[in-house]
């Protein structure tokens, strides 16, 4: 199944595909661990900024292919670029084998955003690439990615899938990226009319933080990828930290590494949970 085909299957049925970003190499394994246990498609996303610290984009593409190989598993794994600002990179993913790319032109106004995006979105589908385009300010700071809340419009929402032709479109609607600052405040309202007037798959970025009830009002209304980050990181430091406080003489690497595998297959079971995608694999 194609990215936006499991996108739009997501959507029409009520539940949203979990993405998770890659901050280590070595976090791929328990991604897929805990995807395949859940029966669950997932997204492996990779971060432009991080991009040159895991190996690259072919590298980075290919591992994560030759683990799914060797790992036997046959639930959908898609693999995407989070947040690039540069035509030139989501060309090279594009090359390399993405399943999908996001070309994050937020920080533009509305038609250079549209015109670079659609540059992007021509490429990616010559080669059955799905694009995501992003409108309004998502904010908070992560991953060298940093904003302030800024709610989009719907005119900027229908010119960018429209014009740009984007497969997903990122909507700012209150989210932030890392930890909140008081309680997140999504625009319902405004989600629901864009659900209403685009009838396409939504990405929610930054919902580590918001609740759980929220997150399944977000899905109701054409949230069908929720971006996860924070809290995965977080659950890893944890570990990382007990093993070390609790063993203070431990330096064999993989006893030091394999809790924090654990803790990050735990905490994406939860993320599928939260989606709702258990079984839909």
């Amino acid at each position: 199944m194609k990215y936006n085909e499991l996108l739009n299957n997501a959507r029409d049925n009520g539940f949203a595909v979990p993405q998770v970003n890659l901050n280590e190499i070595d976090w791929i394994e328990p991604i897929i661990k805990a995807a395949n246990k859940m029966k669950s498609p997932i997204i492996i996303a990779t971060s432009d900024n991080l991009i040159n610290s895991l190996g690259g984009y072919e590298f980075v593409c290919q591992t994560i292919k030759n683990k799914t190989l060797t790992m036997q598993v046959n639930i959908p794994i898609k693999i995407h670029l989070d947040h690039s600002t540069s035509i030139a990179n989501c060309k090279k993913a594009v090359d390399v084998g993405y399943d999908s790319v996001m070309f994050d032109g937020s920080k533009l106004d509305i038609i250079e955003n549209v015109e670079k995006t659609s540059k992007v979105a021509t490429y990616a589908h010559k080669n059955a690439v799905s694009v995501e385009g992003e409108v309004g300010g998502i904010g908070g700071k992560e991953d060298g990615i940093e904003g302030t809340i800024k709610y989009a419009s719907i005119d900027d929402c229908i010119a960018l899938s429209e014009k740009a032709s984007v497969d997903i479109l990122a909507p700012a609607l209150g989210s932030a990226h890392g930890e909140y600052k008081g309680e997140p405040d999504l625009g319902f309202e405004l989600m629901k009319q864009i659900n209403d007037t685009l009838h396409q798959p939504l990405a929610l970025h930054g919902a580590t933080g918001i609740s759980d009830n929220d997150l399944k009002h977000a899905i109701q209304l054409g949230h069908a990828k929720i971006n996860f980050n924070t809290e995965v990181k977080k659950a890893w430091a944890q570990a990382l930290r007990t093993v070390l406080n609790n063993n203070p003489k431990l330096y064999e690497p993989q006893k030091i590494i394999q809790p924090c595998k654990q803790a990050i297959e735990d905490a994406v079971v939860n993320l599928i949970k939260k989606c709702g995608s258990e079984n839909k694999g």
